[in-house]
């Protein structure tokens, strides 16, 4: 049975198929956590496929070798210091107060008629460093005082700023979903920003401006007067308290952090060809590596935003150790995802799946999709769905003779797949249906639906591209 399963493309897939299936028994029945279920249905795919013990786990004496330790270690060790640097760099402007100066600031250029885009604008430009949980707790309130004063549907102003921030969290580094995406197929994060950025901004302005606008106008959802009084109540709290302590951060500033590691990142990866054999490009190389470019924008902010302005370094510590502590089990879930492929590698089903596809004529692009669309209506995770389809994918990418800015397609397709149909298993669908006052129904008919535009016309972009690419 083993021996015809290492030979058989029917029966690769066939295992293939059954792992994923485990998996997602694992989480949504078992309830076990994705990290665990990930290394157990690996584990199982690994000796169902006839791996030796030592090729799995190693020897006592000898296991860095191993496709458990390579698995985690080689994902995680490109990952672990990118999303930890982003995700202290988005406290930081978070606790500065940069995304009120932002909307603030956003919200009086564009005036009254203009308030929504103004909105969706401050979720795309804030949401570039922060989580997307982290950017509805910080904005929310914003959106509650803005339709109040407009007496509009509170939707107008909330899809907006939804679809900017799912946007930039599904598809743009440093966001840990676009980051194990470009590790497990081996693309750099400059061709990731780029496409990133190409794809996603059309997505957010058809889903989040388009669809929001018509949406906000044929459904009215109040303001949650509480939160309103509640709200308005700690931002003069807060006014006074800035007024007596720390000046207000400078919008240019804040911009500057901002695009700071996103700018050195784009010259690394397009450097090479834009000045080759300069000497000024080690330099960029080095000041581009996304965990220098990074490190770099996290000492501005920390100078800038906070020793400047009389915030102490010891908060400033606090700040960045409390925001490290959610992620653990985010980058756990991505070394599971990793070993995941590695095992996927080492048992041939990668090399199966590629062949099934070129028989079939079925573009990656559209496969990876599928995939991640599929994982993603089961278990409600995005980051499980990436990480679970780029461990299957990558070996397959890897294979082929695709130029980098195809494979960052490729994982663009991936992440766009990750975030189709938000509904009842997503924790996110919890928080905005609490959050902007709606019931599951509503939640259903707005932002599932915003979602599902964002993913359709996030690939609609993507595999456009590739036809060219």
């Amino acid at each position: 049975m083993v021996h015809w399963l290492q030979h058989e493309t029917g029966g690769l897939l066939l295992l293939c198929a059954v792992s994923i299936a485990v998996l997602l028994f694992l989480i949504l029945k078992v309830k076990l956590e994705p990290f665990i279920a990930l290394i157990v249905s690996s584990l199982l795919l690994a000796l169902a496929a006839g791996l030796s013990v030592e090729t799995i786990v190693g020897t006592a004496l000898k296991s860095d070798t191993s496709l458990l330790e390579k698995g985690f270690g080689t994902i995680l060790g490109h990952i672990a210091p990118i999303v930890g640097l982003g995700t202290i760099l988005g406290a930081i402007l978070e606790r500065s107060g940069g995304a009120d100066v932002l909307t603030r600031r956003l919200l009086a250029v564009a005036g009254e008629r203009g308030a929504p885009l103004a909105m969706g604008l401050a979720g795309l430009i804030f949401g570039i460093p922060v989580f997307f949980d982290v950017g509805i707790f910080v904005l929310a309130p914003l959106v509650y005082i803005t339709a109040k004063q407009g007496g509009r549907s509170l939707l107008l102003y909330a899809l907006p700023l939804l679809a900017g921030l799912s946007m930039t969290h599904a598809f743009l580094p440093p966001h840990p979903g676009p980051v194990a995406a470009a590790g497990l197929l081996g693309v750099p994060l400059g061709w990731l920003i780029v496409y990133g950025l190409v794809c996603g901004i059309p997505a957010f302005l058809v889903a989040g401006v388009a669809w929001g606008a018509w949406i906000g106008k044929r459904m009215f959802v109040e303001v949650p007067e509480e939160y309103v009084t509640a709200e308005r109540e700690k931002a003069e709290a807060a006014e006074e308290e800035t007024a007596r302590d720390e000046p207000e951060p400078s919008l240019t500033i804040v911009g500057l952090i901002i695009l700071v590691p996103l700018v050195l990142i784009l010259l690394a990866t397009f450097g090479t060809v834009w000045w080759k054999g300069s000497p000024a490009l080690p330099v960029l190389t080095f000041l581009g590596n996304p965990v220098v470019a990074l490190t770099i924008a996290v000492l501005l902010a920390m100078y800038l935003l906070g020793i400047r302005r009389g915030i102490s370094g010891t908060e400033l510590s606090e700040v960045a150790a409390r925001s490290l502590r959610p992620i653990g089990m985010i980058l756990l879930v991505i070394g599971g995802g990793a070993f995941f492929g590695a095992v996927v590698k080492a048992t041939g089903v990668g090399d199966a799946l590629a062949g099934t596809l070129k028989d079939a004529g079925m573009p990656v692009i559209l496969l990876a999709y599928l995939i991640a669309c599929g994982l993603r209506l089961a278990q409600g995770s995005a980051t499980v769905a990436i990480v679970t389809t780029g461990g299957i994918i990558g070996e397959i990418v890897k294979a082929e003779d695709y130029s980098q800015g195809h494979v960052a397609l490729i994982a663009i397709a991936i992440s766009a797949g990750s975030i189709i149909a938000s509904h009842v298993n997503d924790g996110g669908f919890w928080i905005i249906s609490r959050y902007f006052n709606m019931s599951v129904r509503d939640t259903l008919k707005t932002w599932t639906v915003l979602e599902t535009i964002l993913s359709i016309v996030g690939f609609a972009m993507a595999a456009t591209l590739s036809i060219f690419i």
